[in-house]
């Protein structure tokens, strides 16, 4: 992979390298020649010289823009994006900046384990690296790295790079309807709206609101007492499903790689603790009444849709 990466972003570097240095004075010389031929064998055989002209010319303006890193016509990485995902590698990933945090989701989106921070996005997601922004109320959001390249974007031109997820109650208790009912499920919930154009939404900082990307969510959004087949909504900011974070419950989307990482199964959940219960967007599916929500030890109950506790939203970039 790495070989590949480094033919994309020049070529062979000893062949780039001559065209850039010596063929500038070949370009420059044929310039000088093809004067005196038409001042000494007149237009004729000028012609043919200059076909020979252009084609040196247009080996010169190749070889100049791919280079030895590489340029936007090479094949290689240019412009703001790759010098923000440059600056990204080069520093501690807790001390990415959301600009970095975006760049480093487009590189991983387009060239997956080949993208040079890879391996540093997959090493701050296994050790659970914290990241932190201020709201719009001043209180400290705190979030992770659960997903590299997991969900699919709702437009459908592919993944988006990096998923996050909330790690503390910056964003309060909430509740998931204003009556105790699933029927809709999460597609139709409370929650759900303030989330993605309310209240919630609107304690999100700008920048972020301008990052997230819009994806595909899927959930048994039928509620009501009744379980369903999974049904898509799109989505830029959502709460996890029971699927999501279990992998063995229900069948709302697939387990994140940080919780897979950690083993994290219904009778393995030592890895979903925290110091606070919190919602998922899965609804029981027995009941009329109840969303399924995690208990501060990793486990799961259900809970009526007006009772309030804390949730933990994720978006993807």
């Amino acid at each position: 992979m790495h070989a590949a990466a480094i033919n994309l972003r020049g070529g062979v570097s000893p062949r780039r390298t001559r065209l850039q240095g010596q063929s500038i004075i070949e370009y420059v010389l044929i310039i000088a020649i093809i004067g005196l031929v038409i001042v000494f064998a007149g237009p004729g055989v000028a012609g043919a010289i200059r076909n020979q002209f252009n084609l040196v010319g247009n080996t010169v303006s190749n070889g100049t823009t791919g280079g030895v890193e590489g340029g936007a016509t090479g094949g290689g990485s240019a412009g703001a994006d790759s010098a923000t995902v440059q600056a990204a590698v080069a520093k501690d990933a807790k001390d990415w900046t959301l600009d970095e945090q975006e760049a480093v989701a487009k590189d991983i989106a387009a060239k997956g384990e080949a993208s040079p921070a890879y391996a540093k996005a997959k090493a701050a997601m296994d050790a659970g690296t914290k990241f932190s922004m201020k709201l719009t109320n001043g209180k400290t959001l705190e979030y992770r790295i659960i997903g590299i390249n997991h969900d699919d974007l709702a437009d459908g031109s592919g993944k988006a790079g990096l998923t996050f997820e909330v790690t503390n109650t910056a964003m309060d208790e909430q509740r998931m309807n204003a009556t105790s009912t699933n029927a809709g499920g999460w597609e139709k919930s409370e929650i759900r709206g303030r989330l993605n154009s309310g209240d919630l939404w609107s304690l999100l900082p700008i920048d972020l609101q301008s990052k997230a990307k819009a994806v595909t969510k899927m959930t048994d959004n039928k509620g009501g007492g009744s379980a369903s087949a999974p049904s898509a909504t799109t989505d830029k900011v959502f709460l996890l499903s029971m699927t999501e974070i279990y992998g063995d419950r229900q069948t709302d989307g697939t387990q994140y790689e940080y919780y897979k990482s950690k083993g994290v199964t219904y009778s393995n959940h030592s890895g979903v603790s925290s110091s606070f219960y919190h919602w998922t967007r899965s609804v029981d599916p027995s009941g009329s009444a109840y969303f399924r929500c995690i208990y501060s030890n990793g486990n799961y109950n259900d809970y009526g849709a007006t009772y309030s506790y804390c949730i933990c939203l994720a978006w993807c970039f």
